[in-house]
């Protein structure tokens, strides 16, 4: 497997990203009308979220075409120039695989609701009667994860909206159609993949009841997983390619086996259990101030346990599906500019590969929405119905949204103070977040102390410095809730990372053998004085170099 340890990856949420026809849905052609600004940040490869054929259920999630744009993101010619003028800028295209299932209206499930026995093979569907679920599994977006089909009399699994139908990978000649996909793109000059929630793609041989949980437990990193992850990488020649498992509910052990250069499954994996921290008893819509302590541990697990067994992380704090950090973790109002640097410069020091979604990189906050008017994610609109039935208020249920919807990471990039942000001509499809005129990427670009610029600072440091991109890992100042803090070595050269976590000073004891060490980076002014303590500034980061 090749090294992906110096690169950095941009994720492009595309109907959000650049609008180049008025239409008030970003597009092909606005994605290239960015690529300057994307090779002036640094990074590596971009990665486009779906913008194939789809009825757009899930934005785009629902695949109902693997191997044909969808008109509204442009044509087929637009991605071949968007590869090609990439590739000029050393920019590659990762593009996203959604492989866990298809929309309802793919030709292959079409052909399964008319009886096709082949194609129905292609799904999981269960004989059986409307009065009866095949069992009490839960939907990830709410509701039962089956449905019924009265004119076959059977019920097909769907572990996300009722439109997307799971595949049977099972079944060989499923697996076979995949590669084809993988090989098509490949063809058009791709060069990496991001395959969604693919450690679902493995179902238990007898499907049962869940007594204890929503059904998860059964069907994540199921008994195969491995054995068709191999498959799929041997049989496409994709090992050397850049390539990044989306791993839902999964453990450490599987994660380091996905991962690991000799297994060659995938290149890194992306797992999720640092960005729960906030949720009140696993519930991603019961809300509570986030555990630093528990972020912390988790950190430490996930990065020392990889380093232990030869895996390799994907680090990110925001993607499509996540709430924006810094709204989050951060301070929107009086430490904005430095919580923001604080939270990149706290991954992008670690032991991995980064991810940087659109509008992080200046920023960008949630939306606060007040009205559920407002909001057009499916999951979102569901769970406002589901909190209202379990008593909340209408304003209860809307402050639920406003810290966990999907859509806000969602809306349109903040190009410019201009209106619509710079984004559209035309109305964008979802609200613009009010504080475009103060957070945007022009005036940024133009600023050289700028969140855009610490930004850009990180992805050239993991290029100039070997401990960054290859050195190992060591956790400090364990017991400090208030500090994340490590050490990375790699031959002669070491790094002390400092993070205050919270709005207030706080002081770490300093090490008489960091006396030699000097500031290499930080987003306050100022060298870092090694005494008998360094007191770090509200949501601080320090990086000392030996």
């Amino acid at each position: 497997m090749a090294d992906f340890s110096s690169k950095v990856v941009y994720q492009i949420y595309p109907k959000s990203f650049m609008d180049s026809n008025g239409d008030g849905l970003g597009d092909l052609r606005g994605i290239i009308r960015k690529l300057d600004y994307l090779r002036d940040l640094g990074v590596d490869y971009l990665w486009l979220t779906p913008v194939f054929v789809s009825p757009q259920n899930d934005n785009g999630y629902d695949v109902a075409d693997y191997c044909s744009i969808d008109p509204r993101f442009g044509t087929m010619e637009d991605m071949e120039e968007l590869i090609r003028e990439g590739e000029k800028r050393g920019l590659g295209l990762m593009l996203d695989m959604v492989f866990n299932h298809t929309s309802t209206e793919h030709e292959w499930f079409q052909k399964a609701l008319a009886g096709d026995e082949k194609y129905q093979n292609y799904y999981i569907f269960k004989e059986g009667t409307p009065d009866k679920l095949p069992t009490n599994w839960q939907s990830k977006f709410g509701g039962p994860a089956w449905e019924y089909v009265p004119s076959l009399g059977k019920w097909y699994l769907h572990l996300f909206d009722v439109t997307q139908a799971d595949l049977n990978w099972d079944n060989p000649e499923v697996r076979d159609e995949l590669k084809k996909v993988i090989f098509f793109w490949k063809d058009k000059g791709v060069k990496g993949f991001r395959f969604d929630v693919v450690n679902l793609i493995s179902k238990p041989a007898v499907f049962e009841d869940d007594y204890e949980g929503d059904g998860r437990r059964f069907y994540s990193d199921g008994p195969h997983v491995h054995e068709y992850l191999k498959e799929l990488t041997r049989d496409t020649g994709i090992e050397d390619m850049i390539t990044v498992g989306e791993m839902s509910s999964t453990t450490l052990d599987n994660c380091i086996r996905y991962s690991a250069p000799q297994e060659k499954e995938m290149s890194m994996c992306f797992s999720f259990h640092h960005l729960k921290v906030d949720y009140k008893d696993g519930d991603k819509w019961r809300l509570m101030e986030p555990d630093r302590m528990a972020l912390k541990k988790l950190f430490e697990k996930w990065q020392t346990g990889m380093q232990e067994g030869h895996g390799w992380n994907a680090l990110f704090w925001c993607n499509h599906d996540q709430p924006r950090v810094v709204s989050r973790l951060g301070d929107e109002s009086k430490y904005w500019k430095e919580s923001a640097e604080m939270l990149a410069a706290s991954i992008h020091l670690m032991r991995g590969t980064p991810y940087i979604y659109q509008g992080e990189e200046i920023g960008m906050t949630n939306a606060h929405y007040t009205s559920i008017s407002q909001y057009r994610d499916v999951e979102s609109l569901n769970y406002y119905k589901i909190l209202l039935d379990q008593g909340k208020t209408e304003e209860e249920a809307l402050a639920v949204l406003a810290a966990r919807s999907r859509d806000n990471s969602r809306t349109p990039m903040q190009w410019s103070g201009e209106e619509n942000a710079g984004f559209s001509e035309g109305r964008p499809w979802l609200e613009v977040t009010s504080n475009y005129k103060e957070i945007n990427a022009q005036a940024q670009t133009e600023d050289g102390e700028s969140v855009y610029s610490f930004y850009k600072r990180l992805v050239s440091l993991r290029k100039e410095k070997n401990v960054i991109s290859k050195g190992s890992i060591e956790f400090l100042e364990k017991e400090n809730e208030d500090v994340l803090a490590y050490r990375r070595a790699y031959e002669d050269e070491e790094l002390i990372v400092l993070n205050n976590l919270t709005g207030k000073e706080v002081t770490v004891p300093a090490e008489s053998a960091w006396a030699g060490y000097h500031k290499l980076l930080g987003n306050y002014d100022g060298g870092a004085e090694i005494k008998e303590g360094i007191t770090l500034r509200p949501f601080e980061t320090i990086a000392l170099e030996k």
